[in-house]
């Protein structure tokens, strides 16, 4: 009989907009950190205060996060201070942002480990969205 691998619980949140491989990467190697990755998905209400605009609704972006083998549970996202009741509340190990957000959640570490990945070199949703735009533009004539 294998002794029982004991919990390690890996929280992370993000828009998730645009859906694309850079989201799959970072998902896919969050959940091997652990045994169950948690994703906070900002609601479009908590994007409207960040002065986010996305392409696709809250409901939209959690079915696809819901729908990614990588990922255990989906959250809502609601505000910035929530963070550190959502590490207490789901008993989270790691705390894991991509490395864009370096030092911005250093004060979580008391509570758990906290680590920045890389992104994906060569994809974002921002890069996607102006990559849409510029080929509308073109082929409206602009």
């Amino acid at each position: 009989m294998q002794p029982s691998r004991k919990p390690r619980v890996v929280l992370t949140y993000g828009t998730f907009d645009l859906f694309h491989h850079g989201h799959v990467n970072l998902l896919r190697r969050l959940a091997d950190l652990g045994t169950e990755l948690i994703v906070g998905c900002s609601t479009d209400a908590f994007n409207q205060i960040k002065g986010k605009q996305c392409v696709m609704s809250y409901e939209q972006r959690r079915t696809i996060l819901e729908s990614c083998r990588y990922v255990d549970r989906v959250i809502p996202e609601d505000t910035w201070e929530q963070k550190r009741c959502d590490i207490v509340n789901y008993n989270v190990s790691t705390f894991a942002m991509g490395d864009d957000w370096t030092g911005k959640f250093d004060d979580l570490q008391d509570i758990a480990q906290v680590l920045y990945l890389p992104r994906t070199p060569e994809v974002s949703t921002t890069e996607l969205r102006a990559q849409i735009g510029d080929r509308e533009r073109r082929a409206m004539g602009r």
